[in-house]
């Protein structure tokens, strides 16, 4: 059996080393004779409702060290606003401009806006002082908390400093690099979720135009398991509900995500519905304060009453468990309308709307309650509870997270939640639909742009006929395939478009190694990542500007747009001075890339493009189905809304009607003396980007190498609770190992544990994914929690 140790962003952290021991437990397990190393980890209840005051202070804290008061108190006012700038910490959407809060962001906005926004700054001197071994050896919070960068930075091969460099040769170089490859898919162009429509639309075009499909991005590696669920089943790989549906819903089920750090502006909205009575279930290995009470920070009654219940009943399946959960609840449903014959399913619905209902229903009168129970870890009580609470609401909204696609089995989860939304007929009427809750706030306008590996044959087709070419129809490398290739020596350059890829995909040592097997690694980013230490052989850092920044070209001051979690296209504008003479917006690093790759032979007239964005916006209309007269309806308060053929009882799928979709309850991964281990944020982060130390609605503070057990699997097991260990996992006869991780002891289901990303993606398989979305299995990795002792794993 092969065995490494993967490197891991903080591998270095210590363990609090000034408190850690070595000492005898005062209760050692019979099989732990030997003193096992204890440290002590400052862990505790949180007893407060989710936001409320403890959200002010935090944000408070964040915001004035990196803004100061004037500075916060202007974006402040400024941050999800109708003529502000759209927040780049989550997608959820925003009230009508009417109905907005004076203040419409949340703690982490805060966080994410003080990051972009702050007034310190990493100037060339920086990289003089700290060569890029150095800057390796500091945790990824250091590095992002430098500040912004100022200019373009180019790391030579062979060197262990970055230099300055201009725009002009930098572009050269790229240019160089690019026409010397031997084909265009040699290059690989990435995405991450926070650029806007405009850049990601020009981002695609070059691509294609170049003659590749190579335009992996974030969505690989999160939602792509509800894009070809959803697609396969309803015809449109989104959401389909509006904020107004949450007003209307009777019941709610929210399976696998934390909305009280991911996207905690959705808790007023759960909050507002369970007041008025509609019933909220929510479905998680663990318990997360936010789904359990929430004290609004603008609304002081609120936060003096202590808050407001949401969650009125709390499951908590198995990691891995969600789909034998929903095939449970469903069985119930369908022995109920059994018992009691056209009062349960909308038969008229599934008569008219759908197809593969009798095979459905055969599959799951095939599955046995015990196959059920035992792989989601429910009781059968609590599963007929959930199935009476679905079958009594007329409208149920169904939403999810990573916590349902990040699966081999992502896929099967999304459509079993979309098989429970068709029985009742919950999909295409007031009050009830299917709701995936994206992270980044422009996922999935940069999918509606067109950026994605295996475009339509429909999109490739329009996208011809406006620009006059034959675009490459070959399907190009998603994430975990771009990975492969760049490893195989199959890649020369890698662009990033944003995003810290090196750290958000799995398998850390081997994708660094991949990454260092281009000839030309290219970034564009706002602050200092991992990800530019992580490089080719050689590379470049290309600043940009912040969604909070003034956008000026040669037209005038430009805006953005961007689509949220519910289809609305929206206007961002930046309002701040810009943190360097030498940043440039993201259209304006699209179209010098174009020039520099396709020089005077290219049909587009690029620095036209990049001059005034109406003439993006006016290519866009005449490419992208729904964005008709795109220029006048985005200037309207609040944007506009895309038609979603689902919502209108419209599918689009390969049998006309919408599809039940029938999967077997996944085999058990895990053998004995193994767990399946879910990678998971903290409340001081976004993604990859680490603000500070704390989770506080978990209860833990000044420290992130730890991982939550249940108490009786570490006593199995032969641990104790803040025992020091490592994480081994397990995939094909490989062994990865993350080091020196604390036990505490949690409320998570037997057989599950949890622990903090990135500092747990070495564990991922870059291998073990999804069949159809190749999104990798994140939230169920096997792994082995084994004592650490001087040094070594036991």
């Amino acid at each position: 059996m092969a065995e490494h140790e993967a490197t891991s962003p903080e591998a270095t952290e210590a363990v609090n080393e000034d408190a850690s021991s070595t000492s005898e437990p005062a209760s050692p397990s019979s099989s732990s004779p030997l003193p096992v190393e204890l440290a002590t980890v400052d862990v505790q209840p949180y007893h407060h409702a989710a936001a409320g005051f403890g959200a002010i202070v935090n944000s408070m804290k964040k915001a004035l060290p990196q803004m100061g008061p004037l500075r916060s108190a202007d974006m402040f006012l400024k941050i999800n606003q109708v003529k502000g700038f759209d927040c780049p910490s989550c997608a959820w959407t925003e009230s009508g401009s009417d109905r907005r809060e004076t203040f419409e962001f949340c703690e982490n906005g805060v966080k994410a806006v003080s990051a972009e926004a702050t007034v310190w700054r990493v100037r060339p001197a920086f990289f003089r002082k700290w060569s890029v071994p150095q800057l390796r050896e500091h945790d990824d919070h250091w590095l992002e908390n430098q500040g912004r960068l100022t200019q373009p930075m180019h790391l030579a091969s062979g060197a262990d400093h970055y230099e300055p460099i201009s725009w002009e040769d930098a572009f050269a170089l790229i240019g160089r690099e690019l026409k010397g490859l031997g084909s265009p898919n040699e290059a690989v162009f990435y995405t991450s979720g926070r650029t806007s429509n405009e850049a990601a639309f020009l981002y695609q075009l070059f691509a294609r135009l170049f003659g590749t499909n190579n335009l992996p991005d974030c969505s690989n590696m999160c939602h792509e398991s509800t894009s070809f669920g959803l697609q396969e089943q309803l015809g449109v790989g989104k959401g389909m509900v509006t904020l107004d549906d949450f007003e209307l819903a009777d019941a709610m089920f929210l399976f696998g995500h934390n909305p009280g750090t991911n996207h905690p502006r959705m808790l007023t909205t759960l909050a507002n519905a369970a007041e008025r009575g509609c019933k909220i279930v929510a479905v998680n290995p663990l318990r997360e304060r936010g789904l359990e009470r929430f004290a609004h920070p603008q609304h002081p009654i609120d936060m003096l009453k202590g808050g407001r219940s949401i969650a009125s009943m709390y499951i908590p399946v198995r990691i891995g468990g969600d789909l034998a959960l929903l095939k449970g609840i469903m069985k119930e449903i369908v022995d109920a309308e059994r018992r009691n014959p056209g009062q349960v399913l909308d038969l008229p619905f599934i008569r008219d709307h759908t197809s593969g209902f009798d095979e459905f229903a055969a599959d799951l009168d095939a599955t046995s309650w015990d196959a059920i129970v035992a792989s989601s870890g429910v009781g059968r009580e609590m599963i007929r509870a959930a199935a009476d609470v679905y079958a009594k609401a007329d409208r149920v909204i169904a939403c999810w997270g990573m916590g349902i696609t990040q699966h081999r089995w992502g896929v099967a989860n999304v459509q079993a939640i979309g098989d429970l939304l068709l029985l009742r007929g919950n999909i295409g009427r007031p009050g009830a639909g299917a709701c995936p809750v994206r992270g980044h706030s422009n996922v999935q306008g940069d999918r509606t742009m067109g950026i994605f590996e295996r475009p339509s044959a429909g999109f490739l087709d329009r996208l011809g006929k406006v620009f006059g070419f034959e675009p490459p129809r070959e399907h190009g490398y998603s994430v975990v395939e771009a990975i492969k290739a760049m490893h195989e020596g199959k890649v020369g350059v890698f662009f990033a478009m944003g995003g810290n890829f090196a750290v958000a995909s799995p398998d850390t040592a081997y994708t660094a190694e991949a990454l260092s097997r281009c000839r030309l690694t290219v970034s564009v980013a706002t602050k200092l990542n991992r990800g530019h230490l992580t490089v080719g052989r050689e590379a470049l850092i290309l600043p940009c500007l912040g969604r909070t920044e003034l956008d000026v070209q040669a037209s005038g001051t430009q805006f953005v747009t961007v689509e949220d979690s519910m289809s609305v296209i929206h206007a961002s504008h930046g309002s701040l001075k810009p943190g360097s003479p030498m940043l440039r917006s993201e259209p304006w690093i699209v179209t010098r890339l174009a020039m520099a790759a396709l020089g005077a032979s290219s049909p587009v007239d690029w620095e036209s493009l990049a001059d005034d964005y109406d003439r993006i916006r006016d290519l866009i209309e005449k490419t992208v189905p729904g964005f008709h007269e795109y220029n006048e309806r985005v200037r309207h308060p609040g944007g506009f809304t895309l038609v979603n053929p689902a919502a209108e009882r419209r599918f689009v799928t390969a049998t006309g009607k919408a599809r039940f979709m029938a999967h077997p309850i996944p085999a058990d991964p895990c053998g004995p003396g193994r767990l399946l281990l879910a990678t998971i944020r903290s409340h001081d982060q976004f993604n990859t980007t680490i603000y500070g130390y704390d989770d506080r609605y978990r209860g833990v503070y000044n420290t992130r190498r730890i991982v939550f057990m249940n108490a009786r699997d570490v006593d199995r097991l032969g641990l104790v609770d803040r025992q020091v260990v490592d994480i081994l996992g397990e995939h094909k006869g490989e062994t990865r190992v993350c080091p020196r991780f604390i036990v505490v002891a949690h409320d998570v289901p037997e057989g599950s544990c949890a622990a903090y990303y990135p500092e747990t993606n070495p564990l991922v398989p870059l291998d073990d994914v999804d069949a159809r979305s190749l999104t990798p299995s994140s939230k169920s990795v096997v792994v082995r929690i084994v004592a650490t002792r001087h040094g070594k794993s036991v």
